[in-house]
């Protein structure tokens, strides 16, 4: 990070070279990484306006599958993949300026480091000489963070000063202008300095008024920015997190505007100002582009909806028509697994209609094979006819007390779901069907929407 914060520091220079003045320079360096981030800020604004376009289709899944979270997931990422949109990329281009932040935090608490270019030792000659001229109470009276900052502002108003001149030994520049629009940038405002100003000084109290209101500006035009920003963001969780943060990320600007010099405020104000003006400009620009994306889209879905109608209804035609037959690509493992299915269907409902004949009277606790799955007392209508639940229920623990927990004469149906190799089936070889003109059928006699039933007849 002092490598980036070292970087930063010569367009400061640079800034205050030309100007002479620090507030002016701050607000140029915030012009100037604004028209460096812009790109990246115009591919989160398009990224995000383009999630927010698909709200409409979004919320007809969520309406269509709100019993199925399932699908509906599995439907928005479909939706996502083909639009070749990623929900949270706006997210992570609005990140970038935060490591800038950092350093930038570092050239403005440091500005003798990073401006001056003085060295540890420079800085402590420069404390001596402030000592040999009287100054010792001031220079002690600076806060431990931002000591730096008030000995630049003190090397400004005493540049004049030899013992200063000699401590420097010709650095540039000498000392840091803090005064913008009549307040110290360099000090820290206050929330509370209404119950210690002189307001009889109008030089006292209107600096510390205008150093009060930095931090308030800031925030105010922070959730102005955020607010409409958010106004293009998607109706889903990124749409939830940028809502709280539009009340958050103001918050927070105002808390650290008020424990940080004026200079920081400053930067944020300059920046919250030339974000707003960019959020307008692009969400014109961008508008326009979603109208067109929106049109062609709302057009493919109408199409692929109409292309499922008709091959269903096709699908029907052929039906009743009798020209459907099996499609012979069909898994032969497959196929094998369904007659063989079907056959031991046959078989037990026969086995069960012979049994019922005989006379046998299966226990109401029996599960296939197992005779007491739902345990030796089960009695089905316990809670319908509870007065005669005990009764029933010490006949039924009497009859099974020495029967056999499996009934032999019966086999338990189990229809075995062989899936295909990779290589033989596909998702719609189940059931595929081709008509007598060579036309494709993927109904196998039924639509995929109906199921199949695995129970056995005389199950309920």
């Amino acid at each position: 990070m002092a490598f980036v914060s070292q970087l930063f520091s010569w367009p400061m220079l640079f800034f205050y070279n030309l100007t002479g003045n620090y507030g002016i320079s701050i607000i140029l360096f915030a012009f100037m990484v604004k028209i460096l981030l812009l790109p990246f800020q115009m591919k989160s604004k398009k990224s995000m306006m383009r999630t927010a376009s698909l709200n409409p289709k979004l919320k007809e899944l969520e309406k269509k599958y709100e019993n199925n979270k399932a699908k509906y997931q599995e439907e928005v990422a479909r939706i996502y993949k083909e639009e070749k949109i990623n929900p949270m990329s706006g997210c992570i281009w609005s990140l970038i300026p935060f490591p800038i932040m950092i350093a930038l935090y570092s050239v403005i608490r440091l500005p003798l480091t990073y401006i001056m270019k003085l060295s540890e030792g420079a800085i402590t000659a420069v404390v001596t000489a402030f000592e040999k001229i009287g100054l010792t109470d001031v220079v002690a009276a600076f806060s431990a963070n931002y000591k730096e900052i008030g000995l630049a502002d003190l090397i400004y108003n005493n540049a004049s000063s030899p013992e200063i001149i000699e401590a420097l030994a010709g650095a540039q520049p000498v000392g840091l202008n803090y005064r913008f629009l009549g307040i110290n940038l360099g000090a820290t405002p206050q929330w509370n300095f209404f119950m210690n100003t002189d307001w009889s000084d109008m030089a006292i109290w209107l600096p510390a008024l205008g150093l009060f209101l930095i931090p308030v500006l800031s925030g105010t035009l922070s959730f102005l920015q955020m607010k409409i920003s958010s106004n293009n963001s998607a109706n889903n969780d990124a749409a939830n997190q940028m809502k709280g943060m539009t009340y958050t990320m103001p918050l927070m600007s105002v808390y650290i505007a008020f424990i940080m010099p004026g200079a920081m405020g400053i930067y944020w104000i300059a920046q919250n100002v030339i974000g707003i003006i960019t959020d307008i400009f692009m969400n014109k620009h961008y508008g326009k582009i979603m109208e067109a994306e929106e049109a062609e889209r709302t057009e493919r879905f109408r199409l692929r909806e109409e292309e499922i109608e008709q091959k269903r209804l096709e699908t029907e035609r052929l039906r009743a028509e009798g020209k459907t037959q099996k499609n012979p690509n069909t898994s032969k493992r497959r196929i094998q697994s369904m007659e063989k299915a079907k056959e031991e269907d046959r078989i037990a409902a026969g086995k069960e209609a012979k049994r019922i004949a005989d006379g046998y009277v299966q226990p109401e606790s029996q599960v296939g094979k197992r005779r007491y799955a739902r345990g030796r007392a089960y009695v089905e209508d316990r809670f319908d006819n509870p007065e005669y639940a005990e009764e029933a229920t010490a006949v039924a623990a009497a009859e099974s007390e020495y029967g056999d927990s499996i009934d032999e004469n019966i086999e338990e149906t189990t229809v075995f779901d062989s899936m295909p190799d990779a290589d033989e089936a596909t998702e719609a070889d189940e059931v595929n069907m081709i008509s007598a003109e060579g036309k494709s059928d993927t109904s196998g006699g039924k639509e995929p929407w109906e199921k199949k039933s695995d129970n056995a007849p005389w199950e309920k």
